[in-house]
């Protein structure tokens, strides 16, 4: 979510700031010992054919191999365990770039209308109607498929439903308006029109849009299909799970607390077994402002220590400034100053935020089905959801992530345990009623070892109970308020994890860990001590130091961790991890003296990446079923001056497939380890962006010929004031694709969905 790192952190990068003010240990005060169980880790080293086939050891819990559960059937071939496409250079043009031999089309653009009643989109900053055209900042998605008789069919490649997050717009520095979006740039400062908020409000939120395989093997969507439909902030949706009803969720909106209105700020997304889309609210808190008073209004309760562990002291500023557009409920809700003289908080928006920050089930084949928020998977800044490996009879479990620095890792395991039936079951939502209201929710600790442990948010835990920092009332409270009870049984914070994604044999679990500028080989106030998982402190030049380039430090580019549960199980209760690979450049950048290129391969390139393959800050994260690749996107700001944002195919090994490495910080060193070197076969970049990009969200048809990635934000550094020379916008994609309104050289950039297919007709990768 738009990492940018030319402009100031609090306005572009909001889940790059930490609120986690606990005394919880980082991976510096818990892994120095890691080597002691070197074995427990290593339990041999697997090649990459036997992780994409499958582990016995890992299939056999819960009854043995046998009892491994499919989900719906899904259209399988071999894995593909060479990939044999010729990687793809690195780049700064304003376009797509995919290997030769593949195409690259744009279907979904900003502002594409839904029905055949909307008009074209003009890309002027005059269209409205968004409630029925295409929202902004594509973000994850999913393919669900048709049949001919235009109901589900978990096997169909020709026909199917996109459904696609819509995370945010657009604005540059200081400014609130969504440039691109209004005529002149829109009103950058308070109060903000009605008409203009009207606009911003429902370009977030989500779309289901038919997409269609024409004659000559192409993609298109569907205009006037009767799925098509937007779900917005402004959607009623329901409340479930452990939450629903709770105190903490009574609003002016719904008294009893068991209602709420749309979704935000939608980030990554999962794919459940019985067919529905589970959608990320990630940087929801940023959009709710706060009186500079109301600390005291409030009566300095316990409410005030939770608004400030998810962001919002008081006096906070909203991202747009929404609640200044007028008096009217639907702007005033963006306010959660307490304003009302109820106790229960039912004549104002005092527990509005408390409705944000889970992960929405959406049935994508039924408009009529309620949208639910599973509050029992917790309340954090969620990006993508990962379900683990299905065997019948065993409960399944929900990998999560907490997008912002020095949070935590979750996993969520149901209380029900797996039927295969329920799979292809009619009523789709009932089944997250069945497995995603009632389970246990836990937080990972790393151990010094290469062991973890999960740990249970529960009100029964004397931990979370006795904790000083909030006084939690119940388990709604705890789940409500995920991070604190992550605080109060002492969880590892984290590099700002990720997306996550599930190995489909394996059952490993991988989750993409940004960068950490804070990372350092002295630790200090505000700094994370260099570690066995987190072991590269280093600076990195960004442009020609001639021309005002800058030093930038710490873990620059990022990294990939994964892990395995013990024996599979996933109510595992301990797990093992290792680092997949780490990002870097391949090679040091010349004018750097600070090391050795001897030294730089030694310390930063532990991955030993090469031009075909380096990358930063790995983002998006997903497993094709059909071809078992690995797929990694970046949302960049470090490597921007070599190249555009990217995406990366990999043929993925197992945990402890790697090797030791120690890393030199003068008098002291650190132990790590890497997992197995890529070889030139086994990771390959496929795809690079056009100018100022981010590539996230992908999902495939069945039989993994088509591939859907959405490109978020090109263009995005653009100012209101340089909005009236269109020739200097800094990118025109994707007019200068040929795609919708506009000129080559002076259209305003839109975040779209391209589709990729292999020429010859074949699987992607192959």
């Amino acid at each position: 979510m738009n990492k940018r790192a030319d402009f100031p952190l609090t306005e572009i990068d909001p889940d790059d700031i930490g609120h986690n003010a606990s005394a919880n240990p980082t991976f510096d005060s818990v892994l120095s010992a890691r080597l002691s169980r070197r074995s427990l880790l290593r339990g041999g080293v697997g090649t990459a054919a036997t992780a994409l086939f499958g582990s016995v050891a890992l299939a056999a819990c819960g009854g043995g191999g046998d009892d491994e559960a499919a989900p719906p059937p899904v259209a399988t071939d071999p894995p593909i365990t060479s990939l044999a496409f010729t990687a793809v250079a690195k780049s700064l043009e304003d376009r797509v770039t995919v290997p030769a031999g593949y195409t690259a089309t744009v279907i979904y653009a900003l502002g594409d209308p839904l029905d055949a009643a909307t008009p074209d989109y003009r890309n002027d900053g005059t269209d409205t109607g968004f409630d029925q055209r295409a929202g902004d900042h594509h973000d994850g998605m999913g393919y669900f498929g048709l049949g001919a008789n235009g109901l589900r069919d978990d096997n169909a490649s020709d026909r199917g439903l996109l459904v696609v997050n819509h995370e945010a717009t657009s604005h540059p520095g200081s400014e609130l308006s969504s440039t691109y979006l209004h005529a002149d740039g829109g009103t950058p400062t308070l109060p903000r029109p009605a008409a203009e908020v009207d606009k911003e409000v429902p370009i977030h939120g989500v779309s289901v849009v038919e997409v269609k395989k024409a004659a000559g093997g192409g993609f298109a969507t569907v205009r006037d299909s009767a799925f098509n439909r937007r779900i917005t902030p402004l959607t009623p949706v329901q409340l479930a799970g452990a939450a629903r009803g709770s105190a903490l969720m009574k609003t002016a909106y719904s008294a009893d607390g068991t209602q709420a209105r749309g979704t935000l700020n939608n980030c990554g997304t999962g794919r459940t077994p019985w067919g529905t889309l589970l959608t990320g609210e990630e940087n929801w808190a940023g959009y709710f402002a706060r009186g500079a008073a109301d600390d005291a209004a409030r009566g300095n309760d316990k409410s005030v220590a939770s608004l400030k562990r998810y962001g919002r002291a008081q006096g906070s500023k909203s991202r747009h400034g929404w609640e200044s557009a007028g008096a009217d409920d639907k702007y005033q809700r963006w306010d959660i100053s307490r304003k009302g003289t109820s106790t229960d908080g039912t004549d104002d928006y005092r527990h509005e935020l408390n409705t944000f920050g889970y992960l929405v089930e959406i049935d994508p084949y039924d408009k009529a089905a309620a949208i639910k928020k599973r509050t029992s998977l917790g309340r954090f800044a969620h990006e993508s959801a990962a379900f683990s490996k299905l065997v019948e009879g065993q409960p399944i479990a929900v990998y999560m992530g907490d997008d912002s620095r020095g949070e935590y890792m979750y996993k969520f395991v149901s209380s029900a345990t797996w039927s295969a039936a329920d799979g292809n079951a009619a009523d789709r939502i009932a089944q997250g009623d069945k497995y995603l209201d009632s389970g246990k929710l836990y937080a990972a600790r790393f151990n010094a070892d290469g062991s973890g442990d999960w740990l249970e948010l529960t009100i029964a835990n004397p931990l979370i109970a006795g904790f000083t920092g909030y006084a939690f009332a119940d388990q709604a409270d705890v789940l409500v308020n995920a991070r604190l009870a992550a605080d109060a049984v002492g969880a590892t914070k984290m590099d700002r994890p990720e997306w996550c994604a599930t190995h489909p044999t394996t059952g490993e679990v991988y989750y993409t860990l940004t960068n950490n500028s804070s990372r350092s080989a002295t630790p200090g106030a505000g700094q994370f001590g260099v570690d066995p998982a987190n072991p590269r402190a280093y600076s990195d030049l960004k442009g020609d130091p001639a021309q005002g380039g800058t030093t930038q430090r710490g873990n620059v580019n990022g990294h990939i961790i994964r892990l395995a549960e013990t024996n599979g199980a996933a109510a595992a209760a301990t797990f093992r991890w290792d680092v997949y690979l780490f990002g870097a450049q391949a090679q040091r950048d010349a004018a750097d003296t600070s090391l050795s290129d001897a030294d730089y391969a030694a310390s930063v390139n532990l991955s030993s990446l090469t031009a075909d393959q380096d990358f930063s800050s790995p983002d998006g994260l997903w497993f094709s079923r059909n071809t078992g690749l690995c797929w990694i996107q970046t949302d960049d700001g470090a490597y921007t001056d070599a190249t555009n944002c990217m995406m990366l195919a990999g043929v993925p090994g197992s945990v402890g497939d790697g090797a030791k490495k120690t890393l030199a910080y003068g008098s002291t060193s650190v132990d790590t380890y890497v997992g197995k070197a890529p070889t030139a076969q086994t990771l390959k970049r496929f795809l690079v962006g056009p100018v100022d990009c981010e590539i996230t969200g992908l999902c495939e048809t069945p039989d993994g010929k088509a591939l859907f990635v959405n490109i978020q934000h090109p263009g995005e550094t653009i100012s209101k004031a340089a909005l009236a020379n269109p020739a200097g916008y800094p990118s025109h994609w994707p007019a200068n694709a040929g795609y919708g309104a506009g000129g080559a050289t002076t259209a305003r950039p839109r975040s779209a969905t391209v589709v990729i297919t292999k020429d010859d007709g074949g699987r992607i990768g192959s």
